[in-house]
């Protein structure tokens, strides 16, 4: 019975004699003739092996590891599949050639340490395919020895990791987001707390303040989760905030919506929707929504400027009770006035009328879509 270990030696022995004699050549020597027989007769010995190389899913090739730049004289299928390279433009060229474009000096030192024998399971490298697209692998590289125990080749396995370094790109992307998006929301919850502790020292009336606002936070970013967080129509912006007050569907005989459904990016959507809250919970008070009779108009406009496009929103009140400026600004109020305008990076006016109250907000929007 042989041994299979010397049978592998040996296997990898006859394919550095035989090079690159595994694809069609045009013109053929007639040493390459003989070691094209020789192939053959590898292919007989050893069949499987052959067999699963050069079948394998896995992208494989061999270089001749007493040459400098250890040049490939061979590779599978499924390594030509991936490269986007022919065969032919493939054999003889340096292991690195790959890495050509943008070469990478920490990468090709982990090669090298691979080729010396040193390295203890794959590293992941940057490779650039045909077409200049680039791709992500994790290689391992294995010396194969000849029955003296000389290393004549290496042996290269190429695992495709590019969906995967994708989905990590994706995952702390995201991971940054939702950092941010915290953040953003804990201030807003500071600043809310802060607000109805400085108003009165009352638990009753603090739990009043503070209830309602985090709810209105907490409806846009359900809102915001349904759309994964891609942003939100102003139609359902408008639904979401005054859901609480009886406007069912954001459309009842009590309020007019004029305007597109564009979509505005979640921070926009978070500062609108307290906004909106806002503007309600005054109405329900003190204005259109204190009587029968009111009734509000939402309508916007998107208008070029020089700076890009801007979204102009108006919230106007009317038939509702005569309005009384206050002399005292409230948490409403100040969150309208200054807070929104903060966030917005725009210009918001809030204008007690003696027949209702009208909020005009003003603010840079450039890549607002309808979406229907």
């Amino acid at each position: 019975m042989s041994d299979p270990n010397r049978d592998h030696r040996a296997a990898g022995a006859g394919q550095v004699e035989r090079g690159q004699s595994i694809p069609d050549i045009i013109v053929k020597s007639d040493g390459q003739k003989v070691a094209e027989a020789e192939v053959e007769g590898f292919r007989q010995d050893l069949g499987p092996f052959v067999v699963a190389a050069e079948k394998t899913r896995m992208a494989m090739v061999f270089t001749d590891a007493k040459t400098q730049g250890n040049p490939i004289i061979y590779a599978n299928d499924a390594f030509l599949s991936l490269t986007g390279y022919g065969r032919e433009e493939v054999l003889g060229q340096s292991f690195n050639f790959l890495m050509a474009r943008g070469t990478d000096a920490d990468a090709l030192a982990r090669i090298e340490t691979a080729f010396a024998g040193r390295s203890v399971g794959g590293s992941e490298i940057s490779y650039r395919r045909k077409d200049g697209s680039q791709f992500w692998s994790a290689v391992l590289i294995s010396p194969v020895a000849s029955e003296s125990g000389e290393i004549v080749q290496h042996f290269a396995s190429f695992v495709d990791l590019t969906d995967h370094k994708l989905e990590q790109a994706q995952s702390k992307m995201l991971i940054d987001e939702l950092n941010h998006r915290v953040k953003n929301t804990l201030a807003t919850v500071q600043s809310i707390v802060w607000q109805a502790l400085r108003n009165t020292t009352d638990p009753a009336a603090i739990r009043e303040a503070i209830e309602p606002r985090i709810f209105a936070l907490s409806r846009s970013h359900d809102l915001l989760t349904r759309e994964n967080w891609e942003g939100a129509g102003l139609h359902d912006l408008i639904k979401a905030a005054l859901e609480p007050f009886g406007v069912a569907d954001g459309r009842s005989d009590r309020i007019v919506i004029t305007g597109m459904n564009i979509r505005v990016r979640p921070q926009i959507a978070l500062a609108l929707g307290i906004a909106f809250h806002e503007l309600a919970t005054n109405a329900v008070k003190y204005g259109a929504f204190s009587d029968k009779t009111g009734s509000v108009l939402i309508a916007w406009t998107v208008e070029p400027s020089p700076a890009g496009q801007r979204l102009r929103l108006r919230w106007q009140e009317q038939d509702g009770p005569p309005v009384m400026p206050s002399s005292r600004k409230g948490f409403g109020s100040r969150v309208i006035a200054h807070g929104l305008a903060h966030e917005l990076s725009g210009v918001v006016s809030l204008d007690y009328r003696p027949d209702g109250v009208v909020c005009t907000i003003d603010f840079p929007a450039p890549d607002l879509v309808h979406v229907g």
